[in-house]
């Protein structure tokens, strides 16, 4: 089998790792949903809410970008792709190691296959923008790669090619209000639905303008259901990535989640965790026989998680 070919070949599926717990707002959080309208005297900043029901939500998408960027500290991972408004990350360029050029500096990365952080959340290929991509000749040219030019780095010879893409093994859900939650928020009084308004007031240092505004926020004590499924495609892998997500939940409770989380915004807290684990052979067994899913490990808050790691890592196979 030639390295292309097998650089090609699907990655095996061992099964599914399913979290969920339940998600408490301790201080206001704000997760923006961009108004609609502007209106004299209405909300400079309103919440997401689902359209269907106009209960505010936590996106997935807000809660994973805040964890993935917990973990790039966490992994002391160098920043070498520019997002927009001049804001810069960390993202594997290829499956391979190699190197992000950017304005002339070369920032090493560790390719996706091996990368921690790019296994849990993914990664894109290539840098563009004027950036490129240089890994080792010799990779290159086994693995049939695009060639866009070679130089020397650090004594050895690297090419310049399109990056390649890896997908995610984690989803992260929406997280939606729990019922009693949203009977309680249906009871308040606050002129709006199930949400409170925060009036924050900017003064200049120089000529004592105030600069009012008013921003939506979801309350303290509210509860939402949290979900995440992980993909296990290495078991050695699995446990590695699970350690690391464990840890980031436990640092997100001492940080912010949302908007404003210098100014008290976003606390929250994590309880009542749930592991489920389904292989591919429960899968079969359960669509044969009709069979209920295997019984889940329950742990009470974050410190459970991790000091009781070992009884998830046993869930998983070869553990």
């Amino acid at each position: 089998m030639t390295s292309s070919t097998k650089n090609n070949q699907q990655k095996p599926l061992l099964g599914k790792l399913r979290l969920t717990s339940t998600l408490l707002v301790e201080t206001g959080l704000h997760i923006g949903g961009g108004g609609e309208n502007l209106n004299i005297g209405g909300l400079d900043k309103p919440v997401i809410r689902d359209p269907m029901t106009r209960y505010p939500y936590l996106p997935g998408s807000s809660i994973k970008g805040k964890l993935r960027s917990i973990l790039e500290r966490l992994l002391n991972k160098p920043i070498n792709r520019k997002g927009s408004r001049d804001t810069y990350r960390y993202e594997s360029d290829d499956l391979e190691d190699g190197y992000t050029e950017i304005n002339g500096q070369d920032i090493p990365y560790e390719g996706a296959r091996h990368c921690q952080l790019s296994r849990i959340f993914g990664s894109t290929g290539g840098p563009g923008s004027g950036a490129k991509t240089w890994i080792k000749t010799s990779i290159v040219k086994a693995q049939c790669l695009e060639e866009n030019g070679t130089k020397t780095i650090n004594g050895e010879s690297y090419t310049s090619t399109k990056g390649r893409n890896a997908p995610a093994r984690l989803i992260v859900r929406d997280s939606h209000l729990l019922p009693d939650s949203a009977t309680k928020l249906k009871k308040i009084d606050t002129g709006l639905y199930m949400t409170e308004w925060k009036f924050e007031n900017g003064l200049d240092r120089i000529t004592a303008a105030a600069n009012p505004r008013q921003l939506e926020r979801v309350p303290a004590g509210s509860e939402f259901h949290f979900e995440l499924v992980y993909t296990v495609e290495d078991a050695h892998q699995a446990i590695e990535d699970l350690k690391n997500l464990a840890i980031a939940i436990a640092i997100l409770e001492d940080d912010a989640l949302g908007g404003h989380g210098s100014r008290g915004y976003g606390k929250v807290k994590f309880h009542n965790f749930q592991f489920y684990y389904h292989d591919v052979e429960q899968y079969r067994q359960i669509t044969n026989t009709g069979g209920s899913s295997s019984s889940p490990i329950s742990l009470g808050n974050t410190s459970e998680l991790l000091s009781r790691f070992s009884e998830i890592q046993n869930l998983l196979p070869g553990s």
